[in-house]
């Protein structure tokens, strides 16, 4: 509720109780009480003024609650009625304010009417002193109702409310961090739970998947041979999942574990173990395997929000670029061009064509980043489909040929490995075109979800001394760190470099049904 509707409201309840005080002393013609009454409006149409200047809402409401009280004090022999002011000055000062100002009010005013009416008549009634302590609790009452109205108005108009939330929800994170002692790899905690299981259940092959929409994505795959088929363990995992409970079909078993992943796996062909005591083993992991489960939770959480950080600072660096940079240097050109137009002699104009051209180059080159910040992997779009698409536009801007060799299965990795090696890629093929003098660069991109392999090869000079400027192949290591890869970076016998990355181990032979793409300026 913004500041204006609860001044309306302040006001309006002044209003009313001056109506609900006046009628009856009104009905009976009290002139002592009248004359307070009178003195009661007068002082609530100040307060009204007052409360208008924001400078004036911490200290508005103890005045005006003080002078109440002494107003009560004075009229408290003539009319008890009068007392029913008091609930006013809290209520207003919560609404206002918060409960700090409100309890100073209520307080201000207690203790100028109790004050007043002893000094006037050395005891109460009865009568009085039940007046002034149920309009007190009424007051209190009020005051703590205001509170809320006062609270919930902050929170929902205040832009920086969720910053505050974040910045605390982080910081009881980065205390918490020192306290995991399996830390957050989630590839090491996939690895351990399958080991379990497998200890448990004899498999020929096994799976912890993660569910994304209506698929899954392999985050660890054991197979006791490269030819056996899991896809009807991976069938049997996304039932379970979306049914919510373990699933026993023929060879094939399939559980939920913590509210992350799905189990599925594929009985050892030399197991004897019935359905009932697949089902009764499944029982026994759940337990034994919930507080891995909740390590895993977390671990992907955490993943999760990682890469959702990181996606909003490359679109914050890509927008600042764009905005700034490059925008400063164009201005530059700009006025290249119009000191060209009349240079002072032929070594002036060589100069400032000289200039205006590496001018060209350094915006191209700062456009090339900007694209490269905001190029990203969609939900519907496979590692190799995003290398190949900035692969093309890296072709088009820098005049290289590039040629792309995917060699992928339709089981997606997990996005935040997909994103990993894509930067990777990214990266590779932005330090090939601008560093190694090369005419050609090949990608291969396999992919055999959990499990992929990227290589980038150039034909350019090859591995040089590295820049005290230059943190490429730091961000690439960091990179496949992050994505549980290893990462390899070998000149080539017969000149150039060659960047590879894999995760887990793939057929050695590439498929002669590979789909190979040219990419050529």
């Amino acid at each position: 509720m913004p500041r204006r509707q609860l001044l309306g409201v302040t006001a309006g309840a002044r209003l009313f109780t001056l109506l609900a005080i006046g009628a009856p002393i009104l009905w009976y013609r009290d002139a002592q009480a009248l004359i307070a009454l009178a003195a009661i409006g007068a002082l609530w149409a100040l307060a009204v003024l007052a409360e208008s200047r924001p400078a004036s809402w911490e200290i508005v409401p103890v005045a005006e609650a003080g002078l109440i009280g002494l107003t009560c004090g004075l009229a408290l022999s003539e009319s008890s009625a009068i007392v029913a002011a008091l609930i006013v000055p809290p209520f207003a000062a919560a609404l206002l304010g918060g409960l700090r100002p409100a309890l100073l009010a209520l307080s201000s005013e207690l203790a100028f009417l109790v004050s007043v009416a002893l000094l006037l008549n050395s005891r109460f009634t009865d009568e009085q002193g039940l007046s002034m302590f149920t309009w007190s609790m009424g007051a209190l009452g009020l005051a703590l109702i205001g509170n809320f109205v006062h609270r919930s108005s902050a929170q929902q108009h205040d832009q920086l409310t969720p910053y505050l939330d974040a910045q605390r929800l982080i910081r009881e994170l980065l205390d918490l961090s020192g306290d995991l002692r399996s830390g957050l790899d989630v590839t090491s905690m996939a690895g351990s739970i399958t080991s379990d299981v497998r200890d448990h259940l004899p498999t020929s092959a096994l799976g912890l998947y993660l569910p994304r929409g209506e698929v899954l994505v392999p985050l660890v795959a054991v197979s006791a041979t490269a030819s056996t088929d899991s896809s009807d363990a991976e069938e049997l995992a996304l039932e379970s999942w979306a049914r919510g409970e373990p699933l026993v079909h023929e060879q094939c078993f399939a559980f939920p574990l913590g509210q992350s992943a799905v189990v599925g796996g594929r009985l050892s062909p030399v197991a004897e173990l019935g359905t009932e005591s697949v089902e009764r083993i499944i029982l026994l992991l759940n337990e034994q395997l919930r507080g891995k489960a909740v390590q895993l939770d977390t671990a992907l959480l955490f993943s999760d929000f990682r890469d959702l950080a990181s996606a909003d600072v490359r679109q914050r660096l890509a927008r600042e670029m764009h905005d700034g940079i490059a925008q400063d240097i164009a201005s530059l050109g700009y006025l290249v061009d119009a000191l060209a137009a009349k240079p002072a002699s032929d070594k002036q104009a060589q100069q400032l064509t000289l200039l205006r051209n590496r001018i060209t180059k350094i915006v191209a080159e700062v456009r090339q980043s900007v694209l490269t910040l905001r190029t990203s992997i969609g939900e519907s779009q496979s590692l190799g489909a995003a290398i190949g698409l900035v692969a093309r536009h890296l072709s088009e801007s820098s005049g290289i040929s590039i040629q792309v060799n995917l060699d992928e299965q339709s089981t997606r990795l997990r996005p935040e490995v997909e994103a990993e090696l894509f930067r990777i890629a990214q990266e590779a093929m932005n330090n090939a075109i601008k560093h190694a003098q090369c005419s050609t660069i090949e990608v291969t991109c396999r992919v055999y979800a959990p499990n992929a392999a990227l290589t980038i090869r150039d034909n350019g000079r090859g591995l040089q001394a590295a820049r005290s400027d230059s943190h490429g192949l730091k961000i690439m290591r960091e990179r496949a760190r992050l994505a549980g890869a290893e990462l390899s970076i070998t000149d080539e016998p017969a000149g150039g470099l060659a960047v590879s990355v894999a995760i887990g181990e793939l057929p050695q032979a590439f498929p002669p049904n590979s789909n190979a793409e040219r990419v050529s300026p």
